[in-house]
């Protein structure tokens, strides 16, 4: 029997250290789980020979600074994740394995106007169809990472007032989803989703304090400060998009004036050109006239940059990150956004803040989503399952 500071107790803590440490990152050099956790060279050198053994980890030569290293990874067949995305017009399944290797994804439209019923119908139909092709044992699912584009209430789990799937308001979707897959869900937005994916996976990565900026029919941000996903108390952490730009300006469906998603958000955005370019005109229309040269296009492309990095600057001021990622359609624009994005908070950001800022696009475009919420459930689940091999075991309706 363990007793707290005891030498079994220590060692199992310390194997749980460095599973926790090489989950999070997918993989990473004996070295570096040594900087990571703190432990020596020879614990960690230790450690991973008895996680290698058991078969949780695996090792493979790679270099580190020119010298001959050793990866570690979690072992391809330790366990299963999943991911999945509700987006406006879109539902998007993933698959991963825990050495945050993506073994399978598959979208499909989503009319907006689905109920969440029908909606969930349709992800655990997809979920099924992506085991299966995969061919993967379904009693190896850990968990499950779900993004609804809205807020959602950090103790109670609900979905509060979303413009963007109006029926869907007030449902708990993780509770929704655990009781079709049988397995643990965990839920967030998708703007903390596309901060988590980019972190892990792309333009992110390598930083510990980042700004996720999603622009699509509405503005919003996820914000990760020292490594981690700020959600704040209640879970709202992160709406840039209502911070007042102009109290005289457009209303907000928030209710009030002038908020940034006034001035960048696509339902507000498109109307200024259909006058002249017609009313099927959509933001990926928008960004592909204007890197074709249309001086209109870039003209409202360009004002959408500068209204974003006056919220941006605000940012910096308050939470100075180092890096800010672009998602969504109008990260395509490149430098014709990101530049006066830039310009902006150069004028607005207390000058130290913006030159420490890099300002980039999302690498991982429409998958940013997606594959934060395979980060989700792979930054949520237990070392402790994975040391005993106890995965939990999907229901008969997981199929």
């Amino acid at each position: 029997m363990e007793t707290p500071g005891s030498q079994s107790s220590l060692h199992r803590a310390n194997l749980e250290r460095v599973v926790r440490a090489v989950r999070l990152a997918g993989s990473l050099t004996q070295a570096e789980i040594a900087r990571t956790t703190g432990l020596s060279a020879a614990t960690v050198s230790n450690i991973v020979r008895e996680l290698k053994d058991g078969g949780t980890v695996e090792v493979t030569p790679t270099s580190a600074g020119g010298r001959r290293a050793r990866s570690v990874s979690l072992s391809g067949d330790a366990g299963m994740v999943i991911g999945v995305d509700f987006g406006h017009t879109h539902l998007r399944v993933a698959l991963g394995n825990l050495a945050h290797k993506v073994l399978a994804e598959q979208a499909e439209p989503l009319d907006v106007d689905a109920s969440a019923a029908q909606g969930f119908d349709r992800a655990e139909r997809l979920v099924g169809q992506l085991i299966e092709r995969a061919g993967v044992d379904r009693s190896k699912v850990a968990g499950v990472g779900l993004g609804v584009p809205g807020p959602i209430d950090v103790e109670s789990g609900t979905l509060g007032s979303t413009s963007i799937l109006p029926g869907w308001a007030g449902t708990r979707p993780a509770e929704e989803l655990k009781e079709r897959l049988g397995v643990p869900v965990h839920v967030d937005n998708d703007a903390n989703l596309g901060a988590l994916g980019e972190l892990v996976w792309g333009s992110g990565k390598g930083v510990r304090d980042l700004a996720y900026i999603k622009v699509a029919s509405g503005v919003g941000a996820g914000l990760v400060i020292s490594g981690r996903i700020y959600r704040g108390p209640g879970g709202t952490a992160g709406e840039i998009g209502h911070i007042t730009l102009d109290e005289s300006g457009p209303v907000c469906r928030c209710g009030n004036r002038g908020c940034l998603e006034t001035f960048a958000a696509a339902r507000y955005v498109l109307p200024l050109l259909q006058s002249s370019h017609g009313t099927d005109l959509t933001m990926e229309g928008v960004v592909a006239l204007a890197r074709d040269g249309d001086p209109g296009c870039r003209r409202v492309i360009a004002d959408v940059g500068r209204h974003i990095g006056s919220g941006v600057a605000n940012l910096c001021n308050l939470l100075n990150p180092s890096r800010v990622v672009l998602g969504g359609a109008l990260a395509e624009a490149g430098e014709l956004v990101l530049g006066p994005i830039r310009e902006s908070v150069g004028r607005y950001a207390i000058p130290s803040a913006a030159r420490q800022l890099s300002v980039l696009p999302g690498a991982l475009g429409s998958r940013a989503e997606v594959l934060g919420a395979l980060a989700l459930a792979l930054s949520e689940m237990g070392d402790s399952t994975l040391l005993d091999g106890s995965l939990p075991t999907a229901t008969p309706a997981f199929t």
